[in-house]
């Protein structure tokens, strides 16, 4: 069986017990040698100063090679490059460049007047520096402004040209899905690497009203499992059809699984170790 790369996806503490999570999860998952990790922006850029402050932690303390989520949220563009600055000063250099979702109270993106009005003029101006690598977004399934996947595909392409070397899905729940989108995608003449966003089910009603936000699609067959599982089945269903999704995406020639941990590391274990992704002695040391 080969053995996939891995990377995880943590957002930031708002709070001491918060704090004591993240850490534990952190301690739990860098034994595994992820490529790299990410740390989330809370929406509307809510927890701007929490990232930076995780990230720092996470990269100098754990020596992980951490790649900070950035938007272009209620900031102008001196402010979000501002941030990248500080960023490259303390050693961090890798940015996922995001668009961003609208502020609380508000139903759609709005740009600040003075700032970037999307991700590829953001993603533009971190690739003029010339000292980041940057990750970027993509959607499987349409996001909910867009059209149609076409559409998205095309919209990847620019992010792609525009400096993005790498892109992380939204979760899906069926390989075909993404093997849909990257096959597409290649046909566009997309460059950048697309990694699946891998979303292991901690609880489903939680997974579902996720899925509703973003766009996902929810296929009978998970509806009825996860409903003839009941409470009691459900972390053992969970397990198995993460893996499984894992498996069938390894099989396709992915190389590289991106795990949205909701900073708890255990059922993440579970599916890395199953998939052979084991502890590396000098780093568990």
């Amino acid at each position: 069986m080969t053995t996939p790369a891995i990377s995880f996806e943590f957002f930031p503490p708002k709070n001491l017990d918060q704090s004591f999570r993240l850490w534990e999860t952190a301690r739990a998952l860098a034994p595994l040698g992820p490529e790299f990790v990410s740390v989330t922006y809370g929406a509307g850029g809510t927890t701007r100063q929490l990232t930076h402050e995780a990230v720092t932690a996470l990269s100098t303390h754990y020596g992980l090679n951490v790649a900070a989520h950035l938007t272009c949220v209620d900031a102008t563009r001196e402010e979000t490059m501002q941030i990248v600055a500080d960023y490259a000063a303390a050693g961090v250099h890798e940015i996922v460049a995001l668009r961003g979702d609208a502020p609380q109270g508000q139903d759609r993106f709005a740009p600040h007047p003075d700032g970037f009005a999307n991700s590829i003029q953001l993603i533009e101006a971190i690739a003029a520096r010339g000292d980041m690598t940057i990750r970027c977004g993509a959607y499987p399934e349409p996001h909910p402004e867009s059209p149609d996947t076409s559409a998205d595909v095309a919209w990847l392409k620019r992010k792609s040209d525009g400096g993005a070397t790498s892109a992380i899905t939204q979760f899906f729940f069926d390989a075909d899905t993404f093997f849909r989108f990257r096959d597409q995608a290649e046909r566009a003449g997309v460059t950048a690497r697309i990694i699946p966003g891998i979303l292991p089910i901690q609880s489903w009603a939680g997974t579902r009203r996720f899925a509703e936000r973003c766009g996902t699609s929810v296929p009978q067959w998970a509806e009825d499992a996860f409903a003839a599982a009941g409470k009691a089945g459900e972390a053992q269903l969970a397990l198995e059809t993460c893996v499984r999704l894992c498996q069938d995406l390894v099989d396709g020639g992915v190389d590289i699984l991106h795990f949205y941990t909701l900073n708890k590391p255990e059922l993440v274990l579970k599916v890395c170790d199953a998939m052979g992704v084991a502890a590396k002695p000098e780093l568990a040391a």
